[in-house]
Formats: structure tokens, sequence, C-alpha cells
């Protein structure tokens, strides 16, 4: 999981959040949690705190850009027409 934080995948991010979600309810219904166990229970804790942190960024970083586009859409489109007129030789 350190690895998928660090590296911002989402996708393994998700895999890994399905694959605790079933198996942790699972590993506790087996009994008390030994010492070890809480030990790596809370260290799973902070990666996964941190893995929520960065992707509430990453949705807001996001956000922003979709706005960005949203408020330069006119341009945008404007610029793209022209460009493909003067790709077909036509001049605004």
């Amino acid at each position: 999981m350190h690895a998928a934080v660090g590296a911002e995948d989402w996708s393994m991010l998700a895999a890994l959040n399905t694959l605790l979600s079933s198996t942790l309810p699972q590993m506790a219904a087996q009994g008390a949690w030994d010492a070890a166990e809480k030990a790596a229970l809370s260290a799973l804790y902070q990666v996964h705190q941190e893995a929520a942190r960065r992707c509430d960024l990453a949705t807001a970083e996001v956000g922003r850009k979709l706005s960005e586009l949203q408020a330069n859409k006119e341009g945008l489109l404007a610029y793209a027409l022209d460009s493909e007129l003067a790709e077909n030789g036509y001049t605004a």
C-alpha cells in the first residue's frame, strides 16, 4: 500500500481498499487481535489515512482543472475551430 500511495496509483489503491474491506472483518471475526496484529493494523490505518488525504488532494486538483477548463471553454472551442479551419486551408 505504501508504494501505491507514493505512486498515487488510484487503481491499485481501489483494489487494495476493496480487499481490505472484505478481509479485515473476516480476520476480526476469528477472535481478539494479538499485540503484533494490533501494531500492524495501526500501521495500516496510518497508511490508509495518508491514502485518503492524497486522494482528497488529487480530487481537489481535478476539480480545479475542470473548473478552469469550464471557465475557458469558449476560448478553447474557438481555438480548436480556428485550428481546424487553418488545417483545411481556410482563414477566419
